[in-house]
């Protein structure tokens, strides 16, 4: 099954594409979709809303996941994710996606089998995983390629039940 994962934000969304073959599990694609910040919010909405279309596109991708939105105590940060994975989900339905959301406590227990883990020990886990020579980077990508993982991890739990 390949997964498109995406970490949503304003600024940077993060995404990455996985592929389990058997019991491997594939890194296909990963980066980051930026936009400007002197750009007005529609046009960077839409510049995000266009890339995930592009990607679901091209990878094909049979489902996605999205990281749910971590409550910050910046309203004004919470309220830009916000929006970023509003289109973000947009865009994945739009693709006849079905999408799975997870919480960052989900990811962090999926991908290292604790809740509490730290950026650190995730990046390390998601490198480990995917048999990558170094961190995937930027953050944001590490973060998506997780959240992937998660999905992954989780439609195997699934479907032993």
């Amino acid at each position: 099954m390949r997964v498109l994962g995406v970490d949503p934000g304003i600024a940077i969304t993060g995404y990455g594409v996985v592929e389990e073959v058997g019991a491997a599990l594939k890194p296909l694609a990963f980066g980051a979709i930026r936009t400007p910040a002197d750009r007005p919010l529609p046009a960077r909405l839409q510049l995000i809303y266009r890339r995930i279309r592009a990607l679901t596109a091209e990878w094909e991708p049979a489902a996605a996941a999205v990281e749910e939105l971590f409550f910050s105590s910046n309203a004004r940060t919470a309220m830009g994710v916000g929006q970023a994975r509003g289109v973000a989900l947009l865009a994945l339905a739009d693709a006849g996606l079905p999408v799975a959301e997870y919480t960052p406590l989900e990811v962090k227990q999926a991908v290292t089998g604790y809740g509490g883990a730290d950026k650190v020990q995730m990046q390390e886990m998601v490198r480990l995983l995917l048999g990558l020579p170094e961190v995937p980077r930027p953050d944001d990508a590490a973060d998506a390629l997780a959240v992937a993982i998660c999905h992954l991890h989780s439609a195997r739990l699934a479907h032993y039940e």
